[in-house]
Order: C-alpha cells, then sequence, then structure tokens
C-alpha cells in the first residue's frame, strides 16, 4: 500500500507546488517506487512484450490523469548516458509498437528497442517524468531459454500434489482464441509416461506434480503459441521450482545457541559478542524474526553500547538458519550480571532461551610469551654449546659419575706407546705426547725403549708390557708397518692383546697410510685420532680432547698430583697446564731369571753358531693363509707356532696362557743338549719368542 501512495502522494504535492508559483520550466524526474520498473523489464527477442509507466500506480491511472488534463508521452534512448530522448516511433510498419493507456506494448521485441524509455505526465503548469529499462535478450545456443532472464518461483510442499500454469500469458492472448502450452523439465520437452514419469503428468496446459519430491526441483518453462490477427505469435515463461517442508510438519522455531551446555567467555574491557542460532522449520506465509533481550527487555539497536550482525544460512527444503549476534562494547563487571536470553519467532509461536555469561580467567600471556622466548632461546642455548663441547661435557661427567676402570684390573701402566723408531714419530712421542701424558695428565707410560732392560728378549719383553697396559697408543705412519720392525711386532701383539688381555688400542694417524695391510684394516676398527699437525699442537685442541676421553678413567684425584707415573689424574684436567714435578720413583730392576740346568748362578745359556738364543720353547709368531672374518673384515688370523726342544717322554710339558687362537706345537723328539735340555731359537726374526 506504502508503493501505492508512494509516486501519487508526490505526484499531488508537485502539481499545488508549481501551480502556486506558476513555473513549467521543465519536467521534475521522479522517483520509482515500482519495484519492477527500477530493475527494468526483460523481453525473449522476436515475442511480445509491454512496458507499464511507472507513473501510473494505485489510484493514479488513466482515468486520474484525464481529470487533470494530464496528457503522457513516451520517450526512449538507447543508452542512459545519451543525451536526449527521442519520442517513441508509432508509425512503424504493422504497428509494431503501440501505446494502450499507461502501457508501452511491442509486438514484437526486437533487439535495437533494448535502451531506457521515459514515460511524461504534464500539462500547461506541470511536467513529471519517470523511466523504466528495456532488455531484449536471445536464447543461449541449444537452449529454450536465457539465463539472465527473469523467473518465476514455485514452492511446492514434499509429498504434496501441486499444479503449474503458464504464468503472465492472460493479457497477451486475445479473448476466444486458442493456444497450445508446450512444457519443458531443465528445456527438455516433456512427453507424458516418457521414462515411466507416473507421479508428473501434463493435462489441459497445466504441468500436474501428482507426489512431489526433492528431486523434481528445477526450471520448468512453458512455451505458449497461438495466432493473432493471422500471425503466429510465441511466449516463453519459466518457473523455477523448488520443494519444501510438508504443510503437514509445522513446528516453532529451535534455538541451538545458546543452550544449557555452552558458557560464553567474556573478557572484561572488551567487546564481548552473544550468538543466538535459531532453526526455523518451512511455513508457508510464515514471517521468521530472531532478537535479544536484557533483563527482559528487547534491546534497542539504536544504543551507543549495544550493536547487532545478522545472517541467514537457507538449507533444504526451504528451512533456514538465523544467527544473531549481540555485541557489547567495553563489556564491565555490571554487564555481567545482566541477565541475556535469545528469542525467535514464527506464525506458531515463540520461544526462548537463556545465555550463560562468564568472565575469562585472567592469564599472563606477556609473562608466559616471555618465560617461552627465554626457555627456547636457553634450550638453543644449551643445544650449541652440546654440538660445540660435547666431547668436554662427556669428560666432565664421567670425571664425576664415571667408573674407575683402574680398580681391580691388575695392569701396572695406563698406557703403552707403539711408534716407528729413528724417525720424525719418535720426537713427537718422545716430546709431546709423553709429556703431556706424564707431566701433565699424570698417566703412568710404558715406552718399550725407555722402561725395558736392556739384554732382554725383546718379543716376550713387549708381550708382557702390553698385557700390563690398559692402553695401546699406535703411532700410524708409513715407516710403522716396516716388516721386521720392532713396531710392527707391538702391532700384532696389541691386536692379539685386545681380545686376549683387554688392552684397548688408540691409532694416533701421524701421516697417511695409503698401503694396505691386514693391520691396518684391524686399526681401522679401532679409536682413531687423527693429528693435524700445528693445528692440533694447542692444548685445547680437539686431538687432545678425543685422546683424553679415549684414555682409562681414574676417580678425582685430591692432594699432591704426582707426574712419575705414579697416578692418573682426573678427566677435569683436559687441557695442558704447568705442574710441579713431584719425586720421581725408582727404577725397577728386573729380577734375575733362574738359570737354566747346567749352568751358573749369573751365566747367561750360551748361543750356538750365528744369532742364535738357547731356550726351552721358540714360539714364533704367524699369519695362517686361510682367511677368517674378524671385525667384519676378512683378513688373516694370527696364530703362534711353538717348536718343543725337549722329548715329552723325559716329563717336560709346556703350558700356554693364551687360548684364542689355540697353539699348535711341534715336538721334536730329538732333544739338542742332552745334558741342559736347551735348543736354539732365531732371534733375528722378530717375530720369535724365547721361553727360556
Amino acid at each position: 500500500m506504502s508503493e501505492q501512495w508512494c509516486v501519487l502522494s508526490e505526484f499531488i504535492c508537485a502539481v499545488l507546488v508549481h501551480k502556486a508559483h506558476g513555473v513549467a520550466e521543465h519536467c521534475h524526474d521522479q522517483d520509482i517506487c515500482d519495484r519492477e520498473s527500477a530493475k527494468g523489464v526483460k523481453i525473449y527477442d522476436g515475442e511480445p512484450g509491454r512496458l507499464k509507466c511507472p507513473l501510473f500506480s494505485g489510484t493514479c491511472n488513466s482515468s486520474f490523469a484525464q481529470s487533470k488534463d494530464l496528457s503522457l508521452k513516451w520517450f526512449w534512448k538507447a543508452k542512459p548516458d545519451q543525451g536526449s530522448e527521442q519520442p517513441v516511433d508509432f508509425s512503424l510498419p504493422d504497428h509494431r509498437i503501440v501505446e494502450r493507456k499507461e502501457k508501452l506494448w511491442f509486438q514484437p521485441a526486437l533487439l535495437n528497442d533494448t535502451g531506457e524509455y521515459v514515460c511524461l505526465l504534464r500539462n500547461l503548469s506541470y511536467c513529471v517524468k519517470a523511466s523504466v529499462g528495456l532488455t531484449v535478450l536471445q536464447k543461449n545456443n541449444g537452449s529454450c531459454v536465457n539465463d539472465q532472464m527473469e523467473t518465476v518461483t514455485a514452492l511446492i510442499p514434499i509429498e504434496e500434489k501441486q499444479e503449474l500454469t503458464c504464468p503472465d500469458i492472460e493479457e497477451f492472448i486475445p479473448p476466444a482464441a486458442k493456444y497450445d502450452v508446450t512444457w519443458h523439465e531443465n528445456c527438455h520437452p516433456w512427453i507424458n509416461g516418457r521414462y515411466g514419469n507416473s507421479d508428473r503428468a501434463v493435462k489441459n496446459n497445466k504441468f500436474i506434480f501428482y507426489i512431489m519430491r526433492e528431486i523434481r526441483k528445477g526450471n520448468y518453462t512453458c512455451v505458449v503459441n497461438y495466432l493473432k490477427n493471422g500471425r503466429p505469435v510465441t511466449l516463453t515463461r519459466t518457473i523455477n521450482v523448488k520443494a519444501v517442508g510438508s504443510s503437514r510438519l509445522q513446528y516453532k522455531p529451535v534455538i541451538h545457541i545458546p543452550n544449557k551446555e555452552l558458557t560464553f567467555t567474556v573478557t572484561l574491557g572488551e567487546t564481548a559478542e552473544l550468538l543466538c542460532e535459531a532453526y526455523f522449520h518451512y511455513l508457508k506465509d510464515s514471517a521468521t524474526e530472531v532478537w535479544w533481550s536484557v533483563n527482559g527487555k528487547r534491546v534497542d539497536p539504536n544504543s551507543d553500547k549495544i550493536s547487532f550482525s545478522s545472517s541467514e544460512v537457507h538449507e533444504q527444503l526451504g528451512h533456514k538458519s538465523i544467527r544473531r549476534i549481540l555485541q557489547i562494547d567495553k563489556f564491565t563487571s555490571e554487564d555481567l550480571k545482566k541477565d541475556y536470553t535469545c528469542f525467535a519467532k514464527n506464525k506458531l509461536g515463540e520461544v526462548n532461551s537463556k545465555a550463560r555469561v562468564a568472565a575469562q580467567a585472567y592469564i599472563p600471556s606477556i609473562e608466559l610469551g616471555c618465560g617461552l622466548g627465554v626457555t627456547l632461546f636457553l634450550m638453543v642455548i644449551l643445544i650449541v654449546i652440546y654440538h660445540v663441547y660435547w666431547l668436554e661435557l662427556v669428560l666432565l661427567y664421567r670425571a664425576y659419575f664415571g667408573t674407575d676402570e683402574t680398580v681391580g684390573d691388575g695392569k701396572e701402566y695406563d698406557i703403552y706407546i707403539s711408534y716407528a723408531r729413528n724417525t720424525e714419530e719418535e720426537e713427537f712421542v718422545l716430546l709431546t705426547l709423553r709429556t703431556v701424558l706424564e707431566n701433565d695428565w699424570g698417566y703412568k707410560v710404558c715406552i718399550f725403549d725407555r722402561d725395558s732392560l736392556p739384554g732382554g728378549n725383546i718379543p716376550e719383553d713387549v708381550l708382557k708390557f702390553i698385557q700390563k697396559s690398559r692402553r695401546l697408543i699406535v703411532i700410524l705412519s708409513p715407516d710403522y708397518m716396516t716388516e721386521k720392525s720392532i713396531s710392527l711386532l707391538e702391532c700384532r701383539l696389541g691386536l692379539l692383546c685386545q681380545h686376549t688381555a683387554d688392552t684397548k688400542i688408540i691409532a694416533i694417524r701421524y701421516k697417511p697410510v695409503s698401503f694396505p695391510s691386514s693391520e691396518i684394516l684391524q686399526l681401522k676398527q679401532t679409536t682413531v685420532i687423527k693429528w693435524k699437525g700445528e693445528k692440533s699442537g694447542h692444548p685445547r685442541s680437539r686431538f687432545w680432547t678425543r685422546l683424553r676421553l679415549a684414555l682409562p678413567l681414574r676417580t678425582l684425584a685430591l692432594g699432591v698430583r704426582l707426574i712419575d707415573s705414579t697416578s692418573s689424574h682426573s678427566d677435569l684436567n683436559v687441557g695442558t697446564f704447568p705442574v710441579k714435578k713431584g719425586p720421581s720413583e725408582p727404577r725397577k730392576t728386573r729380577p734375575a731369571s733362574k738359570p737354566a740346568a747346567g749352568l751358573r748362578t749369573g751365566e747367561r745359556p750360551r748361543k750356538r753358531n750365528g744369532p742364535c738364543m738357547t731356550c726351552r720353547a721358540c714360539v714364533r709368531f704367524s699369519e695362517r693363509k686361510d682367511p677368517v672374518n674378524f671385525l667384519s673384515q676378512v683378513m688373516p688370523q694370527p696364530v703362534w707356532q711353538t717348536r718343543l726342544c725337549k722329548s715329552i717322554a723325559y716329563g717336560t710339558e709346556v703350558s700356554w696362557t693364551h687360548t684364542r687362537p689355540k697353539p699348535s706345537f711341534e715336538h721334536n723328539r730329538q732333544p739338542v743338549h742332552s745334558q741342559t735340555d736347551q735348543c736354539c731359537c732365531d732371534m733375528t726374526n722378530n717375530n720369535n719368542l724365547c721361553a727360556l
């Protein structure tokens, strides 16, 4: 009703004003209240259509205009931005454009008719005009419609019967004229009984849904054909069919939020948002509404502190959900004491649900963020420190919590050093390595050339020294693996004692060794530390730290440090520092061996012609030819070959303490000396060991 009086009231006021002033210099541009005229009219190309002047609405019709001596004129312009309007040409052939009262008829409309049409009402003292747009569309290729064409919506309750009639055709078809209607479902021609469709049919130009189902929704197009003045005329209309909820199932709204299980958490001093979500079942011609109340009073949306925001979500069968958010600025403790209730209403009734509101506990986010940042920073620092100083940390841990392996092992020396004689390596051992191990770290070091007694059996003494040592340090270099050298003998005996006497080997790669050998392959399976010249000579270098980690552990020593190989020091003393040297322990003299039978006390056995020593048993260290699997490497297995110099018949027994590998004996029943029970052992071979 408001739309009908809109134009009329403004029209009457404009007439009175202009009559009072007696001015009619230009036409007043009237605002359009008719929605259809405001958005324009669309007509298919080649089909009839009409335009209605927006100035005629309600009581303002053609009779009223005639009584006021108002005349109606139509103008046209192709584009809205075109300068002046041109009068509509009514003298076209076959009267294609005709004016009938307040309407402009196109019989039919063509593409070039598209544009803006202006209707003007005027008399001697007054002029008013309004415009309406016209768009002439062509149908899409291969389709019966154009997607831009306006459609009519039909809502059909599910599981119910409904009839469709072709809309807006009565004014076009002449009275008593016969017409034919063809129906299309989504532009597919409809044929009754096709595809077994028994729930739908076309009857008397109507499309009937006997039982509406949701899958039947879509666009249904009716094409009307009739004759006018002997010429065929076509009208095309499209109905958008939607399935909605059954009219037999009607419910009040359902409020999902707020509910009893939900509590809104708000922060004091900030904007609080309370959500109300209501679900509405489809009800025909039913208005829906959602609102909030505070302390039993409906909230005024114009309040400075309170505002709203709403949204709708349409679901299947015409059901929908409405969300309305109540926003309260600067929420205070007083607002926390108020009651907030959500209401929802349709034509069946009203429901409500009360919201529970609680203040959010204070969380010291800044403090937590700073604490977390500091924690992460410290973790990164600790990871970096561990990555750089992990050897030092392991030494520190081992110094306080490690087990002293020197207690009860029965060994006399901490370290035995094996190196190539008369080379650069010997200078390194005597001046650098020995100084650090004995003077700075306090280990008891055994150096064969220094600690062995002159005139002794070299292979036997080397074996004993290695067996009495907890570690064997091997200084690797090309000269170290020279055949028939004492260093090679020390290496082979050390590899044997590694499994028989629990002596661990530490290999220091002083110089690269390129040629392969079985000893080198076995040494690579042990702890290998690389000497890098001047870079490794610094007391704090990684070389000394790794070496200290591989050496035997003793508990933290207290009191005066003894340097002369009497005690080892704690792992805490990693670096090299000047220390005070304590009194040296007098060198132990080797006890005299028991004289062999037939010799006086203090007399050594006489040698045979050539480099030979008389002994009871001669043991030779050699390598077997058959390969065995040793430490995941294929290499020869070292064995001892023993030659017994006295007949078993005389009652002599030879005992051997090493069990891996089992020694083999070759018995010579011919005594070398019938009186001394001695034999000759070739001592020019460093692999021979003589048992006196």
